[in-house]
């Protein structure tokens, strides 16, 4: 349950820009004269702006994911193995921000039933975020200085092709790194001088 809990978190931070966007793109500011100790002026604004308040509680829920993910990925590590072939694939988080985020910005905020296919096309999203392992493809991660690699690895146990690495530095043929597993072939590693 925890696997499919961090996969939901990924993909809400992967949305975080989204997010950021959508209060940018929809908020209303008060007539009234700004005060920053006056609670009445931030109520008016909370109550003008119901899809900058939910995106802003999403981010907010965004930045707790990326907290809880750092936290996790401090966690103790598994026996290292040794990376074999490697090949930087960072462009996939400009896929999935070219592809789904950007045109999601063009919505039209103003009609309740394009919200609902907002919110419906969100979870979808999700939903097949989810169950195909894509929850690497994070743009939020790229802007948090994480790398995407697809490799093949020498285990204790035998070789393994096809893995996806998840690292916060670079890394290279021959090295050997420790892992954290994050699903049937996805890890976050890190090398072993680090």
């Amino acid at each position: 349950m925890s696997s499919v809990r961090r996969k939901v978190d990924l993909y809400i931070l992967s949305l975080a820009l989204l997010f950021i966007f959508f209060i940018i793109i929809t908020v209303k500011l008060p007539e009234a004269p700004f005060v920053m100790k006056d609670w009445k002026w931030w109520l008016a604004l909370a109550e003008a702006n119901p899809i900058g308040d939910i995106s802003l509680i999403l981010f907010g829920y965004s930045l707790y994911a990326y907290k809880k993910f750092d936290y996790d990925l401090k966690g103790s590590t598994d026996l290292p193995f040794e990376v074999k072939k490697i090949k930087g694939v960072n462009y996939e988080h400009l896929t999935f921000l070219a592809t789904y985020v950007v045109p999601l910005i063009s919505f039209d905020f103003g009609s309740g039933r394009r919200m609902i296919v907002l919110c419906l096309l969100l979870i979808v999203m999700g939903v097949i975020y989810v169950k195909t392992d894509m929850f690497y493809q994070n743009p939020s991660l790229a802007l948090l200085g994480f790398h995407i690699y697809e490799a093949s690895g020498n285990f204790k146990t035998g070789d393994r092709e096809g893995l996806i690495l998840i690292s916060r530095k670079q890394i290279e043929s021959a090295q050997r790194v420790s892992y954290i597993k994050l699903d049937g072939r996805i890890y976050y590693v890190k090398g072993i001088s680090e």
